[in-house]
């Protein structure tokens, strides 16, 4: 039985830092209540087997503290990726009839996919279908996740923030780009009566992707 523990420690340790963009190993120890010797035990594997990075960050004239990430290699571990197929297809077919027309077909694709969540989605509140929306992409291999956000002093907006942690089809994205565009606007479509715009972006080095939707009777006023 103790042998099971490890690895399931050190896939609760990167997925931690897929959620968390970095962390050090006192923060890892704490919140996965393991002592911090395990955990360094822990890290050191991943490290070795290239799951995980680290950078040193000093503060002040004490002992330098580590920052953990997930490296790519970490990142496609969490979901395995499943779109090899799919970009050699695509490569396949660039070298066929052009890269535009792919990119044409992808653009129809990303239409046709938008009208399936519509449909999916319904038409409630947008809480209901936000909370669908974020369902539909969990079972696409997303780690997905929404939380609200509340108006504050300055300002009388409000709406829901739907983050995706991962990239189910980052493979792809390198070699056609413009599917992440298509993917916000599959987004707009999918919730026609809302404002959606993207707040992160893991294409541009950030830890996730993000999406703030908002009812367009408030981004009007």
């Amino acid at each position: 039985m103790t042998s099971l523990q490890p690895p399931s420690t050190k896939e609760d340790i990167l997925h931690y830092l897929l959620k968390q963009g970095e962390a050090t190993a006192q923060a890892l120890a704490e919140h996965l209540d393991v002592s911090t010797q395990a955990i360094r035990r822990h890290l050191k594997d991943l490290s070795a087997e290239e799951l995980i990075d680290h950078r040193i960050a000093r503060e002040g004239m004490g002992r330098p503290n580590y920052l953990y990430t997930l490296s790519r290699k970490g990142r496609d571990r969490l979901p395995a990726q499943y779109d090899e197929f799919a970009l050699s297809l695509l490569n396949t077919l660039a070298e066929t009839v052009g890269q535009e027309q792919v990119i044409d077909i992808l653009q129809k694709q990303w239409q046709r996919k938008a009208e399936t969540y519509r449909q999916q989605v319904g038409q409630g509140p947008i809480l209901e279908r936000v909370q669908r929306l974020v369902q539909l992409r969990q079972a696409e291999g997303y780690m997905a996740e929404w939380h609200p956000v509340d108006a504050d002093q300055d300002t009388t907006l409000s709406g829901y923030i739907i983050t995706e942690f991962n990239c189910a089809i980052s493979t792809i994205a390198e070699s056609f780009p413009s599917v992440c565009g298509h993917e916000l606007e599959m987004f707009r479509m999918a919730l026609p009566d809302c404002s959606v715009e993207r707040t992160h972006w893991l294409a541009e080095g950030e830890h996730q992707c993000g999406y703030l939707i908002q009812p367009e009777s408030q981004c009007s006023n």
